[in-house]
């Protein structure tokens, strides 16, 4: 039994006569026919009859058609009111306010229904083809729905039987066959099957073998959907659709994936204010514009790889979704090709070109440097690989919904003030020239006020860069702090808040901080119920995620202070540099508040950890050896150098022997504490006690001094000498006598 157009019209004319509205399965059991068995057909038919009802100059029958929860008032929401809306589209009717436009469809329909004929009459294919397309789109939503049951990896033939079981499929189409002989039902699903990969949602790379994507699991289509998705399929590849024709075997950018070694390179092709993107496509070539900088990058490239132009931007207007005013990062592809030689000069490689016209802008997880590597393991690199070298569309729900570093900086949510207020966001975000041009480097460190030697700081960065997680540890007043943010200033390129502001996180471990409160836990929720919150760690594993080609930092400052081991949990393991990757199907790790059962955590390569820690306080616990491990440590020593003096002489105007005078007291003081065998020289003070700050413009710096050590340096020495007053006495007097 199948559904009757004709018996779908009368359910509907006899409901508008008595001026009432019609559930969907009252229009199922018009036909006899199973609600289980009719609901997937039930979409398909409507907008034939909205053809039908537009070509005869009626207005829309299924304007009465509703849910069974809205029959006594008759409301479209949700898929009833998309599809509505969508057959409207179809037939060329303009809805400006979708509610009133059903309202009056609805008192238009009820009208009609005075003078509507008793027999629907006879329905040209016409009429049908142009509210449905083609046959075969009515296919669409029962192949995704049939391998997601299924299973991947099936046979065409598990496919068609899935669907004859469950979907009403006419009698014609069972039994009759094409021109070149294929049963007219199988040719139709396997031209669904091809539009399907075509848009990235069925993996078209094994003959014989039909598999759904990642996109494909999670796609649901109502017809409007489908018929919206065969529209944009065509449009974008030139496919014919013609039925009779032998459905060709799809070529999708899964088969992209088939070869192991192949890479995948987005290169910029401006130098400086020359774009030779021309030059490039008329002599199929890729040079790299740097002496030296990415030689690396282009010495690994091999024929076979695909490459693409790229040129990275900014943002705000006119864009494709709501942005809420925020700028926008954006990627435009202008050329893609396939490398056939690499000419070993590591500048320069040969490419079969194939100029983008116009060219395709993609949006959020966009790479400025000039040169990157696509992660192929990576499931979001995969989503920009497929639309840059297969033309997939790219799905902006995802990205603003479904990835969580995305969904906060451009989500609205209610209660908050528009992310366009915020006044950092004055500024444009980085762009690409900005991303190959740091603005902050050592040297910015050393003029700063840093009075370690250059080659040492040089070292500090390296460890840093190579291990990914570093600990500056040492006596109070070493500067750990200061030294950490702008280590990370370097690791990012620039101190600029419009770029450090979603790149640098810091937070305070303290005994109370819990891994609830770091990694993530179940908090109270403004409507009175629990909800999963993601901590500071996980937001920024989910932003070095989402901007792969670009370096994030969080600063743990105190880290000893709390207990790493339970405040990381189960990513303490994670963290370890030879566990850095995006390949979560290989190295991720379950947490324990879980949002899916698929979901699981890594921590990438371009997410640092700097810690800071304080080893001269005796109420801390010893680092818990598995910490100590995934971590590099590096010591920092009170620096009274010749550098110190030069800036306390020069930036503060401090006489020259009245810091020849500080720095001799400061240094015997430290002996004392270092010969102490209570203390040590892990209980030395820093630097930083007297170091004034930049144009702090000191006159008097002996009574400055005296100041400092009254306030500061002697309160600290009684509580190091707490039970031995007469050692504080002593420092206190040899520290500030004759001042």
């Amino acid at each position: 039994m199948k559904l009757d157009i004709g018996k779908t019209y009368q359910a509907i004319l006899a409901a508008a006569r008595e001026h009432r509205f019609v559930t969907y399965k009252e229009l199922a059991e018009a036909s006899g026919v199973e609600w289980n068995r009719a609901w997937r057909a039930l979409p398909t038919q409507l907008g034939q009859l909205a053809a039908i009802a537009h070509e005869r100059g009626w207005p829309l029958l299924s304007a009465i058609v509703v849910k069974q929860e809205n029959i006594d008032t008759g409301k479209l929401d949700g898929d009833s009111l998309k599809g509505f809306l969508s057959a409207a589209d179809m037939v060329g009717l303009e809805v400006a306010d979708p509610e009133s436009f059903v309202s009056d469809q609805q008192a238009q329909v009820f009208e009609w229904a005075k003078t509507a004929p008793e027999q629907l009459g006879q329905v040209t294919a016409d009429a049908q083809g142009r509210a449905a397309g083609p046959r075969f789109v009515q296919y669409f939503a029962p192949v995704l729905d049939a391998l997601r049951e299924l299973g991947d990896g099936r046979s065409p033939e598990d496919v068609y039987s899935w669907i004859r079981d469950r979907v009403d499929v006419p009698e014609e189409e069972l039994n009759g066959v094409t021109q070149g002989g294929q049963s007219k039902f199988e040719n139709k699903v396997g031209w669904a099957r091809f539009y399907l990969a075509k848009a990235g949602l069925v993996d078209g790379s094994k003959r014989g073998v039909w598999s759904l994507t990642a996109e494909g699991r999670e796609t649901h289509l109502d017809h409007a959907g489908a018929l919206q998705l065969f529209r944009e399929v065509q449009a974008r590849f030139k496919t014919s659709g013609d039925e009779e024709e032998p459905v060709p075997e799809p070529v999708t950018g899964h088969a992209l994936f088939d070869d192991p070694e192949r890479s995948f390179w987005f290169v910029g092709a401006a130098w400086g204010s020359d774009d030779q993107t021309e030059r490039f496509l008329t002599e199929g070539i890729w040079q790299n514009g740097y002496d030296e900088k990415f030689s690396d990058h282009v010495a690994r490239m091999k024929p076979g790889d695909k490459i693409a132009i790229k040129a990275a931007f900014v943002q705000k207007y006119q864009l494709p979704f709501d942005n809420h005013g925020k700028s926008v990062s954006c990627m435009r592809i202008k050329a893609v090709g396939t490398i056939t030689e690499n000419s070993g000069d590591r500048k320069t490689v040969k490419v079969d070109w194939e100029r983008v016209d116009p060219p395709r802008d993609w949006f959020f997880y966009t790479y400025r440097v000039t040169v990157v590597e696509a992660d192929r393991s990576d499931p979001l690199a995969r989503r920009l690989i497929l639309f840059t070298f297969a033309g997939a569309k790219q799905d902006y729900q995802f990205w603003l919904t479904e990835v969580p570093y995305f969904a906060r900086k451009y989500g609205a949510p209610s209660g908050t003030k528009p992310l366009a207020d915020d006044p950092l966001d004055i500024e444009e975000p980085e762009t690409e020239e900005e991303a190959a041009a740091p603005t902050y480097t050592l040297d910015n460190i050393i003029a700063e006020g840093c009075f370690l030697p250059r080659d040492v700081l040089a070292r500090v960065l390296a460890r840093t860069e190579s291990k990914m997680n570093l600990i500056l540890q040492g006596p109070p007043g070493t500067g750990k702090t200061w030294l950490a943010k702008r280590l990370a200033y370097v690791l990012i390129g620039s101190k600029d808040p419009k770029v450090t502001r979603d790149r640098l996180r810091i937070v305070q471990f303290h005994p109370s901080l819990s891994y609830e409160d770091f990694v993530r836990g179940w908090r109270p929720s403004g409507s009175g119920t629990l909800q999963l919150i993601d901590g500071i760690f996980l937001e920024s594993i989910q932003a070095a995620e989402a901007e792969p080609d670009r370096p994030f930092v969080l600063i743990i400052e105190e880290i000893n202070r709390g207990n790493p081991a339970q405040i990381f949990g189960e990513l303490l393991t994670l963290i370890e540099d030879s566990k850095r990757s995006v390949k979560k199907h290989e190295d991720g790790i379950e947490l324990a508040y879980r949002r899916d059962q698929q979901e699981r955590i890594v921590v990438p390569p371009n997410l640092y950890i700097l810690g800071t820690m304080n080893i001269a306080d005796r109420s801390l616990a010893l680092v818990d050896l598995a910490l100590r491990r995934r971590f590099a440590y590096v010591t920092l020593e009170p620096q009274l150098s010749d550098a110190w003096k030069e800036w306390c002489v020069d930036r503060c105007g401090m006489g020259s022997d009245d810091a020849d005078l500080i720095r001799e007291r400061m240094e015997a003081l430290n002996g004392d504490i270092s010969k102490d065998r209570s203390l040590g020289h892990q209980y030395r003070i820093g630097h930083s006690y007297v170091t004034p700050r930049e144009g702090a413009a000191i006159g008097d710096a002996r009574r400055w001094f005296a100041e400092v050590a009254e306030t500061e340096i002697i309160p600290l020495l009684e509580e190091y000498w707490f039970d031995a007053p007469e050692k504080v006495e002593s420092a206190a007097r040899k520290l500030v006598e004759a001042l």
